[in-house]
Formats: structure tokens, sequence, C-alpha cells
């Protein structure tokens, strides 16, 4: 399974200085090798020796995780790609005052099945997913068959692992797993290189990460890293590769699963890690700072813009500085202090919390000190990173193709140079674009199906949809909602004139379903399809194309969902 982060697309992740767009490129260092490095050597050799021997009565804690994968085409979005298979690491884990069985959650992404096999057992184990986090890359399964927790004849219990503390620099670890190469399990010891916030490629969420120079190849996904104390201090999850680049894995620290594991125990699913939801900026410069009404000594980030969808939208304006979050003060690079000599991203302070807590923010607005409270959430993004393991939505009209912008669907679009060779409007909404509301999304016109509705179209794809008949388009529900609402309406009228017609005894006209649909696209762009066209086109494209819906179905029940509610509004209206 995925061991490594793909580098090539830029990640969505939140700079230095706030703005959006691909974090600093990480490099190994060049030149000669430092005095030390003989003695470095020494101690690695040392400390794989004593992982071997300490590790090994915890090791049969760490099971193999084979999964079937089955990704939706994003491209064609009712149909799937070709299932593949996928190996990676997992462990069973003690915490809450339960046992935990914990992979990433890239290693059962899109799965249809998912099986464990301990180690030195001949038995694979179907295995449940119970909840995937994928901002987090952490996934928490369930073995139903209780054989698999019982141990074996004449063998001790299975061991299961406890959550250690956050490691220092320098401390030796060892990562544990089953990586490509062999079949069985494999150690490989290291130290910790650094401690930061790091953009989680999965999720494409900045979170808190251990970075060390244990090698972390294709299938160690998911498996246990190990402190001196043999506790479990983080799990593996992704590599720096490249070619200036050596030994650069990346853990997911404890803080983080515990995080994830008691939102579980809180909400039985996963809620996510909060965020303010701003755009802010360094105040580094002492014009800037002067300008805003900063006195000195004082330190914070100037707030640049406010996600519409988050919490803080009513607390929060652009202009504000950004003085504290919950007593901790920020300072003008946008950090706070992080254990002994050390400092970290402020957004750590944040996603350290839970959906619903309440934080205190200190804010400088118009030269006056105030200190705010906030409900913090989750807010949406306009473009998402990924749709969690749902499918793909699609819309069918005629032979016209809609779809939402993800950064899925961009990439299956562009490849993995989507960052720049996608539509410059398309990568402006998603590295800098806020939803006004929750349920915004951008819809786009994927492709177009040639058909006689379409005749003259056939080049148009990939651009926003931005009005339909004059009414602007907010999500792919609504659309969907205003296109089977204008058909309707056109029907209707032609029954209705066919009616009149046969009434007053007049010749058969042929008259069908009058009217238009017009489509306002972005660059100015138009598309109108005549209704009657599309009554006849939709049902002969899908069927030349295989397509077995005209839409998807979480459209179709959202729609039930809103005609249900009118039909028992108008109800309780007339009681």
């Amino acid at each position: 399974m995925r061991g490594a982060a793909p580098a090539p697309a830029p990640a969505r992740s939140t700079g230095g200085n706030g703005q959006v767009g691909p974090p600093p490129p990480r490099k190994a260092p060049h030149g000669p090798a430092p005095p030390a490095a003989d003695e470095a050597v020494e101690e690695l050799e040392e400390l794989d020796e004593e992982a071997g021997q300490q590790l090994a009565p915890y090791m049969d804690a760490v099971v193999k995780v084979y999964c079937m994968h089955t990704e939706p085409n994003f491209s064609l979005p009712w149909q799937r790609k070709r299932q593949y298979s996928s190996s990676s690491s997992g462990f069973v884990l003690a915490y809450g005052g339960r046992r935990w069985l914990l992979t990433n959650a890239h290693s059962v992404d899109y799965h249809t099945q998912v099986k464990v096999k301990r180690r030195g057992d001949d038995r694979k184990y179907l295995a449940r997913v119970l909840s995937v986090g994928v901002d987090c890359d952490i996934a928490a399964l369930e073995v139903d068959d209780p054989a698999f927790w019982e141990p074996s004849p004449g063998a001790p219990p299975p061991p299961v692992l406890d959550l250690g503390p956050l490691p220092r620099l320098q401390d030796g670890v060892a990562v544990v797993g089953y990586p490509v190469g062999g079949d069985t399990i494999s150690v490989t010891a290291g130290v910790v290189s650094r401690i930061e916030v790091t953009d989680y490629s999965h999720g494409s969420t900045d979170l808190l990460a251990i970075q060390i120079d244990a090698a972390i190849n294709s299938g160690n996904s998911g498996g246990p890293v190990f402190n001196r104390a043999c506790q479990c201090v983080g799990i593996a999850f992704q590599a720096l590769v490249g070619s200036d680049v050596e030994n650069v894995g990346y853990v997911i620290p404890a803080p983080v699963v515990a995080h994830f594991l008691t939102d579980y125990m809180r909400t039985g699913g996963f809620s996510g890690f909060p965020a303010l939801g701003v755009q802010w900026q360094r105040l580094e410069s002492e014009a800037l700072r002067r300008a805003v009404g900063m006195a000195a000594g004082q330190k914070g980030v100037l707030v640049r813009g406010v996600n519409p969808s988050s919490a803080v939208a009513g607390v929060l304006r652009p202009d504000d500085v950004l003085l504290s979050f919950d007593g901790t003060p920020i300072s003008n690079d946008g950090t706070v202090p992080f254990r002994t000599g050390e400092r970290i991203a402020f957004s750590h302070l944040i996603t350290s919390k839970f959906v619903g807590d309440v934080a205190r923010l200190g804010v400088l607005r118009g030269g006056q000190e105030l200190e705010l409270s906030v409900t913090l959430s989750k807010p949406t993004s306009l473009v998402p990173p990924h749709l969690s393991n749902r499918d793909p939505p699609f819309l069918i009209v005629g032979g016209l193709v809609f779809t939402t912008a993800s950064e899925p669907y961009l990439q299956s679009e562009y490849g993995s140079d989507y960052g720049s060779d996608a539509p410059v409007k398309l990568l402006d909404r998603l590295y800098h674009g806020f939803p006004s509301a929750a349920d915004e999304e951008v819809v786009v016109l994927s492709q177009v199906l040639a058909c006689d509705a379409t005749l003259g179209y056939e080049d148009v794809y990939n651009v926003q949809l931005l009005r339909f008949n004059g009414a602007p388009v907010r999500n792919l529900v609504q659309l969907a909602g205003l296109v089977r609402a204008a058909l309707a309406q056109a029907e209707a009228g032609a029954q209705a004139q066919e009616a009149q017609d046969a009434g007053a005894q007049a010749q058969p006209t042929g008259t069908q379903a009058g009217g238009f649909l017009r489509f306002d696209l972005e660059y100015n762009e138009v598309v109108v399809l005549e209704v009657a066209d599309v009554l006849r086109a939709t049902p002969e494209v899908m069927r030349s194309h295989s397509i077995p819906t005209d839409m998807s179905a979480g459209i179709r029940a959202a729609l039930l969902a809103q005609e249900q509610g009118q039909g028992q509004g108008a109800a309780s209206g007339k009681a």
C-alpha cells in the first residue's frame, strides 16, 4: 500500500504566512558527513540489535492487513475501476478500557474486503471497518471471529500494545510491519529527527507528525512505531521520496491516535479535527504591525479571510489580529511554544481539541484587545481534498455530464500534475476559494456526450456551471431539482396544450414539450438545449454509454428527502 507520500501534486497546506499552497520542500543535507557519523552508525547498529531483542514479545501484536479495493472512476462517476489488492500492517492497541485493531485509512480506502493475519498464523480472518479517519489517515477494524483473539494452543495470550508519550528528538524508535521484499515481519530502527505540524498526504490536513530516519516502505503503512520502553508512540504512514532525500519517514504520533480513538468513543464515528477556517498572514513587518494598531511587544497574526462555513465566521473579521488561543500567545510567525525550547505552528493547539469544544481567542480589533469565545467546528472546503470514501455525485442532462470538483476528480482528469495542468479557474477555487454556505459546491460540466441534443457542444469540458435558467447554481442537488422541475413544467405545458387542442377538435400538430434549458458557464460560455431534445436524448445516451441512471444515488436520495419534507410541510399547513 502507499507507504510514500506522492510528491508531484501540490498539497493543500497553509504555509508559514497563511498562504494556501504547496508546503516548502524538504531536502536531505548534502556535503561531507559530520565527524560523529561513525558514532551514529554504531549507535544505530546497537539500536537494531536492542530493538530485535526487546520487541520480540510484542511483535505478535502486529498483524498483516490484506485489502481488496474498488475505487470509483471520477471521470466516469457511474463506473468503478478494476479492483486491486494491497497488503499493509496493523496492530492491536489498548486504549480507553478496550482493545483496538488499527491500521492506516489509505490501507482500506474504498475497500470491498478486508482480511487480517496474525504473525505465525496461517489463517486470514475477515475484518470489518469500524471507522475511517481520512484526515489523520487512521482506520479502526474489528474481527468478529473469536478465534482471532484467542491464543494458539500452548502459547501465551496475544499481546496488546500501550500508547506511549510523545518522544523527544534523537530518541531511538523501531518500525515494525510487513513491508515489500518479503512475507515475514520486519523491524527497522532509527531516531526521531523532527516533530512538527506536517501535511498528511492522504487527507490533505496539517497535523502533528514525527519525522524519523528509519525506512518506511510500501507495506509498512499502519504498523506500530515503538520506543525503547516497547510502547507504541505512533503509526507509520508515509515517506518523503525523491532523488535528494533518503530515509525520511513520517509517523502519526500518539496524541493524534488518541484523538481519533476518543472521537470514536464520544461520537460513534469520526467527526474530524476542528479548524478556525481562516487565512492568515505573518506580522513580521514592523510597518504592518503599526498599521493594524499593535503596540510595542504585542505579537500575533493577521486574519486575511474567514470561511463563511466556519463557526468563527460570526466572531472573527478580516483585519483582526489573532493574539492568543486559549491563553497561549501566538508569535508573529504563527508559532506557539512547544515543550522545552521548541516552537510549533499554532494550528496544533486547535487540532488538539474536538469539534464542539469551546475555545477562547485573544483578538486585537481597531487597537482594542478583546477576548472572544467560539465553538470549534470543521469548516467545509469549496473543493474538497477527498470524498471520505463516498462515490462521486453526477447528473446526466441530455448528453451533459455534471459532477462536483474535488481533488480526486482533478487528479483523475489531469494526473498527478493537476496543480499546474488543471484550468486556472478551478485551481483558484481549490487554493483560495471559500464556500459562501456549508452546502456550496463547485458544479462542473465534466464532459458532453455526443448526441443530437448536444450537437455543437462536444468540445466543452471541465468548466464550472454558474447559472441554470438564470438561477445561480449552489450545488449539484439544487441543479438536479431545478432541471427536474423545468422538465416537468415543460411536459405539463405540452400535455395541457394537447388537451386544449383535443377539446377544440383541432388538427393534431405534433406539439411536444417546449422551451429551453440554458446553462451559463465560466468564461461566459453558454449551452442551450431544447427540452424536447433532452427528454428524447437522455435515455438514448444512457443506453449507448451503459449509464444505469441519470443521477447518482446520493443526489436521488437528497431530492426524495426534499420532496418528502415539502409534502409533510404542506400536510401540516392544511391541518
